[in-house]
């Protein structure tokens, strides 16, 4: 036979394995964030600002500070890494095996976001050691997060699985700018050891300077102008 095959059967050959796009990793990976966003609203805002006997409804907001500094720190990280990850599989047009289980180990850490982001909440009135644990266990899971998606974007480059049109400038551009985003994550995480909600606020303030518009970001919209292709 053609393919070396003996007669007694068939020998599958990889040239003749089947590929795919990566439109259900995206629709996966969006189901997932959207989940991931109400457990986390359940989760944290789920009761309210405490209401003890005597206490009047300011008073209560403000005991409850902790919870709404997750909140916002944790809406603001799963954001992130949402729009992370939109602008950067538009760029993929297949996907291996490796790369849908980068995918997976990413989600897995989105996916402890709330849990985290929960026991933070509880637990930063408590002592420095419970402060610095809950801290590190939440800082520690964006880290990973942050780890994964960047193996992922290399992953894709190194295997040809982005879009052919992707300028080669653009891809090593968007290859440093995710390559940053971990390293200012550990210096963020090394404060968790000096003052865990110093070291929390560094986080928002990260969250805060990666809305500003550098590569690998959607384009602004033109007037009156066509959707542009995928990949472009």
């Amino acid at each position: 036979m053609a393919d070396g095959a003996g007669e007694s059967g068939y020998r599958y050959r990889r040239d003749r394995e089947m590929a795919r796009d990566a439109s259900r990793v995206e629709t996966f990976s969006d189901g997932v964030f959207a989940v991931v966003l109400t457990v986390m609203a359940v989760e944290l805002l789920q009761y309210g600002p405490a209401r003890a006997a005597g206490r009047e409804l300011p008073d209560a907001l403000a005991h409850a500070w902790p919870t709404y500094l997750a909140y916002v720190i944790t809406f603001g990280i799963a954001g992130q890494i949402w729009l992370g990850h939109h602008n950067m599989w538009r760029y993929v047009v297949r996907v291996d095996q490796l790369l849908l289980v980068f995918n997976l180990l990413v989600l897995l850490f989105v996916a402890a976001i709330p849990f985290t982001a929960d026991l933070l909440s509880d637990n930063l009135r408590a002592g420095a050691a419970e402060q610095r644990l809950t801290a590190a266990l939440y800082l520690g899971t964006v880290l990973g997060e942050s780890l994964f998606f960047n193996l992922s974007w290399w992953w894709a480059r190194r295997r040809q699985l982005l879009h052919p049109d992707l300028d080669p400038q653009l891809a090593r551009a968007v290859s440093r700018r995710l390559l940053v985003r971990p390293l200012l994550y550990l210096i963020a995480f090394a404060f968790v050891f000096v003052d865990p909600i110093l070291s929390l606020v560094l986080y928002l303030l990260l969250v805060g300077l990666s809305l500003i518009r550098r590569p690998g970001d959607l384009p602004p919209a033109e007037l009156g102008g066509e959707v542009s292709g995928r990949g472009r």
